[in-house]
């Protein structure tokens, strides 16, 4: 795993070698607190004060270069973040002075946070990771750089240099974890060390430029409460995934990419006893469970000779053999299905998973069609079986147009008839319309079944609300 002082020492190597002038870049917005968002009169008057964005990068690539040819590596490895940020700054005040460079206060702090997180951060999206409310930062090659803020997607006026600066901080970033990118192996993901995931793709998979995806987490995890206060469920449907919880069903999260099935997730298993044993299996490790005894695992990719990989199929085998008294599996995607599915019913109860589904009934196809995939020479109604033997319930969410989360449906599965897995539904989102602003109406409701595991909760000593299952009637 590349330590500061490696990541440093090759910053200074590829910047000797590409020693080109950097071309012209609009203005780095936001690095002083301000709106990141560019609108089309910003882009404009950027366009024609093109000769200052020359000035300035021209002026930052050459004080990047020379501070790193004064900085020392062997003694950086003895300073806290805070003193070398402090040395850093101290350093290029001298540099700025040397060369009389012509700054008034807020440039000249603008040039010096720059360079300190061009060194010790990730360069320009740095301050887009300082913002809590940004939930997606989407860099579509060194030009253009997107961002999500409450479920909407917003340009910004941030760039980077060129593909080569680019390049630069996904190397940055990969290498933390050990992975690398390059064109023999041009996808790589990764996390921060915050828990936000990555994923970079380059030359020759990306035609127009390196591609680089990360996901946020809040730096506190959700609870439950936020997302009731943010209208995704209401609290009848809390209470009840919550006892679903404690009573050791097996839930699978269903929904599309980015509409919170992770977050959802991780919301769930906190309800998980402290005085059990808990294994998750991740991709790439996302989930921040609170309790004491977990235990977290990861996969890992093939190395350059094509060897080394672990699959999440390894993962879940492995787990059965570590005593876990749940297991949470990020996302079944591949071949592992059989294994988790086996695992649910055959003493591992009460394990969470996610898929990507656009409904309850799509999930079930999915996990069918995934059983297939993995070389299983078992009759579909087998297979149809052996899910609705394993699984309890099924958690719809969905991203709808104005950016809002919504737990859409709650399925309950009640068994088989014929080769069909049958399903009752016990809570569900009805849209009723859209707002004059976009937004969309709708109202929760109950659809009046009572579940089956109702009774099982009893016998928890979970005692449910009193009309919890009545459906809401509307005037």
């Amino acid at each position: 795993m590349a330590t500061l002082k490696d990541q440093i020492a090759r910053w200074n190597l590829s910047t000797r070698r590409g020693a080109a002038a950097p071309e012209p870049a609009r203005a780095t917005a936001g690095s002083n607190g301000q709106s990141y968002v560019a609108d089309a009169a910003t882009a404009l008057k950027k366009k024609n004060s093109a000769s200052t964005g020359v000035d300035f990068y021209a002026t930052k690539t050459r004080l990047h270069q020379k501070l790193l040819a004064r900085i020392d590596l062997n003694s950086i490895e003895s300073m806290t973040p805070e003193q070398l940020r402090n040395e850093l700054g101290q350093e290029l005040a001298s540099l700025i002075d040397e060369e009389a460079i012509p700054l008034n206060v807020q440039e000249r702090n603008r040039l010096v946070a720059d360079l300190k997180n061009e060194i010790m951060g990730l360069g320009p999206i740095e301050p887009l990771l300082a913002d809590p409310d940004i939930s997606e930062i989407m860099v579509n090659g060194f030009e253009k750089i997107y961002i999500e803020k409450k479920g909407c997607i917003y340009l910004t006026d941030i760039r980077f240099n060129d593909d080569e600066h680019l390049l630069k901080i996904i190397d940055k970033i990969v290498s933390r974890v050990g992975r690398r990118i390059d064109e023999s192996s041009p996808m790589a993901d990764a996390r921060l060390p915050d828990g936000s995931r990555v994923n970079a793709i380059i030359h020759p998979l990306a035609l127009d430029g390196p591609v680089l995806t990360i996901r946020r987490f809040a730096v506190v995890p959700l609870q439950m409460a936020d997302i009731i206060q943010n209208n995704t469920l209401t609290t009848q449907m809390a209470e009840l995934l919550s006892a679903l919880v404690k009573v050791k069903c097996n839930i699978l999260i269903s929904g599309g990419t980015g509409t919170g099935k992770t977050t959802l997730l991780n919301i769930l298993s906190g309800f998980i006893p402290q005085s059990e044993r808990i294994v998750t299996l991740e991709d790439t490790a996302e989930l921040q469970l609170q309790q004491d005894h977990v235990v977290r695992l990861e996969t890992r990719p093939p190395n350059i000779e094509g060897m080394g990989e672990v699959t999440m199929r390894a993962l879940v085998k492995n787990a059965l053999r570590m005593r876990p008294d749940r297991i949470v599996l990020g996302e079944v995607r591949s071949t592992e299905v059989i294994d988790m599915l086996q695992a649910m019913n055959t003493g591992h109860e009460g394990s969470l998973t996610t898929i990507h589904a656009n409904s309850s009934r799509d999930a079930l196809a999915r996990l069918e069609n995934l059983m297939g995939m993995a070389g299983i020479t078992m009759p579909g109604k087998a297979m149809r079986q052996l899910i609705a033997s394993s699984l309890h319930f099924i958690v719809q969410i969905a991203r709808l147009e104005d950016g809002k989360r919504k737990v859409t449906s709650i399925q309950e599965i009640t068994g088989m008839e014929g080769d069909v897995i049958t399903t009752q539904e016990i809570y569900c989102f009805k849209r009723t319309g859209t707002n004059p602003d976009g937004s969309v109406k709708g109202v929760f409701s109950a659809t009046g079944v009572c579940p089956k595991v109702s009774e099982k909760t009893g016998t928890y000593g979970i005692s449910l609300s009193d009309g919890m299952f009545e459906p809401v009637i509307n005037d």
